[in-house]
C-alpha cells in the first residue's frame, strides 16, 4: 500500500512532536503499551494512522501493531512505522527500548501540513492526548511546534556540538515551544511554584510531577505577533536570565524569515529556481526566495558571430558526429533512472539535468579529474544536440571538443565551453544553467 510521507515534499510546514516517556519494566509489555494505542486511538481523529510497519505494511489494528512489533523486537528495542494512505501524511516512529537499556517509549512524529491543526478543537485533542501520554510515561521534556520555527530556534544543539547535544540532552530551558512537557528534573530546576506560575495558555501539573505549558491556543498561529509575545513572556519567565524585550525581538526575527516572500525570478532561469527554491526546507525557503529574486546570472560569453566560427577541421565528419552522439547518450545512461525526460532532449529536459546536478551537489562531491574527464564531455555533447534537434542547429566539427561548435541563426554556440565552466562548482550549476544557454541561443534562432 502505498503512504504519503510528509518528509518527501518541503511545500508546506510541519507540526514535529517529540516524546520519549519511561514505562515500568515489571510490568508486561502489553500492560504498559495498550494505554498508549487507547490514547492514540481516541484522540488523533482526523490523523490516525492507518498503517502499521514491520517487516511489512499492514492495515493498522491492535492485532497488527503487536504482529509488527513481534517482527521488528531485537534485544534492546524496536521500532515500528506509523503512517497515512490519505491527507494529512504522517511519519510517526515509534521505539520501545528494553532493559537493559532504560526501558522507554520514544515517539518522533511529523505531520503535514500543519495548518490541519488550525482548529483549536484539533489542537486541544493534540494536547489532552499528549497529556495522558505524559501522565502515564514520565518524561524529561516533550514539545511539539512548527518544524519550520523549531528549527531557527536552533533545536537540537542550541549553539553546543553534537557530542554535548548527545551527552546533556534537553538539561535546561533552551526554548519554549507551542506545546512543552518539563519533566520532574527541569521543573525542579527552574522551581516548581515558579514554573506553575508561567504566563500562558495552559500550565497543568501532572500527577508525576511533570508540567504541562501550551503558550497559544492553536500551534499555527506561533508566528502571529500576540502567540510570540505569549512564548517571549514564557520563556523570559522560566529563564530569568533572559530579557523578554530581547526574547521576543529574536521570535519576530524567526517570524519574518518565514513570511511568505513572492518569487520573481529571472524570466531565462524561472523554471530552475522555482524548483531549487523548492528544495530548501521551509526554514530557509523565503530568505532563499529573495536572494533569487535579486539573481542575474551572467549573460552567455560562450558563443562567437557566425562569420568568426571556426572551420570543420575533421575529415571524417560522420564518425565525428557519432563520437558527439556517443557522449550524449553517456550522460543519458548516466541520468536516466533519476532524470527520465534526459530521454526526450528537449528545454525542460535541459532544466531537469540542472536541477539534479545542482541538488546532489555533483561538481564538489565527484572527484574533479571525473568531472572534467567524463561528465563535462557527456553534457556538452548532450546540450549541443538539444539545440541541434530544438533550435534547428547546426555541428560545426573540431578534433578538440572545445572549439566544436553549433550554428544558430547569426551565431555559433560552445556547448563544450559552457559546460566546463557550469561544472565548475555548485553556485556554477545556476550561474551558467544549461536552462539560461537554451533560452539565450533560442532568441538567436532566426
Amino acid at each position: 500500500m502505498k503512504v504519503l510521507n510528509p518528509q518527501e515534499s518541503n511545500a508546506e510546514d510541519r507540526l514535529q512532536f517529540s516524546f520519549r516517556g519511561v514505562f515500568s519494566p515489571q510490568a508486561s509489555l502489553e500492560s504498559e503499551i495498550d494505554p498508549f494505542l487507547d490514547t492514540l486511538e481516541a484522540s488523533a481523529g482526523g490523523w490516525m494512522p492507518n498503517v502499521v510497519q514491520g517487516k511489512r505494511a499492514r492495515k493498522y489494528s491492535r492485532a497488527n501493531f503487536w504482529k509488527a512489533l513481534k517482527e521488528e523486537r531485537e534485544d534492546t528495542g524496536a521500532t515500528l512505522g506509523l503512517y497515512r494512505t490519505t491527507w494529512p501524511a504522517l511519519d510517526m516512529m515509534l521505539t520501545i527500548w528494553f532493559p537493559p537499556l532504560p526501558p522507554e517509549l520514544d515517539v518522533q512524529l511529523v505531520l503535514q501540513p500543519l495548518s490541519f491543526f488550525s482548529m483549536e478543537a484539533r489542537c486541544r485533542d493534540f494536547i489532552d492526548m499528549v497529556r495522558a501520554w505524559a501522565s502515564r510515561y514520565p518524561v524529561t521534556h516533550a514539545s511539539a511546534h512548527s518544524i519550520a520555527d523549531e528549527v531557527l530556534s536552533g533545536s537540537p544543539l542550541f549553539g553546543r556540538d553534537m557530542q554535548v547535544t548527545i551527552r546533556d540532552g534537553f538539561d535546561k530551558i533552551y526554548a519554549v515551544y507551542w506545546l512543552n512537557v518539563f519533566g520532574p528534573a527541569l521543573v525542579q530546576a527552574v522551581g516548581r511554584e515558579r514554573m506553575l506560575s508561567t504566563p500562558a495558555h495552559r500550565v497543568e501539573e501532572l500527577p508525576n510531577g511533570c508540567v504541562l505549558l501550551v503558550t497559544w491556543p492553536t500551534v499555527t498561529d506561533f508566528a502571529s505577533e500576540e502567540s510570540r509575545q505569549a512564548q517571549a513572556r514564557a520563556l523570559a519567565h522560566l529563564r530569568p536570565d533572559l530579557d523578554v524585550d530581547t526574547v521576543l525581538l529574536a521570535l519576530r526575527e524567526r517570524s519574518a524569515a518565514l513570511a511568505p516572500v513572492a518569487p520573481h525570478f529571472h524570466p531565462d532561469v524561472a523554471p530552475l529556481l522555482s524548483r531549487v527554491t523548492d528544495a530548501y526546507g521551509v526554514s530557509e525557503r523565503q530568505r532563499r526566495i529573495a536572494e533569487f529574486n535579486a539573481f542575474r546570472p551572467p549573460e552567455p560569453e560562450e558563443w562567437l558571430p557566425a562569420n568568426a566560427s571556426l572551420p570543420v577541421d575533421v575529415e571524417d565528419t560522420a564518425r565525428a558526429l557519432s563520437r558527439y552522439a556517443a557522449l550524449a547518450e553517456h550522460l543519458v545512461v548516466f541520468l536516466h533512472t533519476e532524470v527520465p525526460s534526459v530521454f526526450e532532449a528537449t528545454p525542460e529536459s535541459l532544466t531537469d539535468v540542472d536541477f539534479h546536478l545542482w541538488r546532489f551537489n555533483y561538481p564538489e562531491i565527484f572527484e574533479r579529474q571525473n568531472i572534467d574527464e567524463n561528465l563535462v564531455p557527456a553534457v556538452g555533447a548532450y546540450l549541443g544536440d538539444v539545440l541541434v534537434r530544438r533550435l534547428g542547429g547546426q555541428w560545426i566539427l573540431r578534433k578538440k571538443l572545445e572549439e566544436a561548435q553549433v550554428r544558430v541563426g547569426n551565431r555559433v554556440w560552445l556547448p563544450f565551453v559552457r559546460a566546463q565552466r557550469y561544472l565548475g562548482s555548485r553556485r556554477a550549476l545556476l550561474d551558467f544553467s544549461l536552462t539560461q544557454f537554451y533560452q539565450e541561443a533560442e532568441r538567436y534562432q532566426f
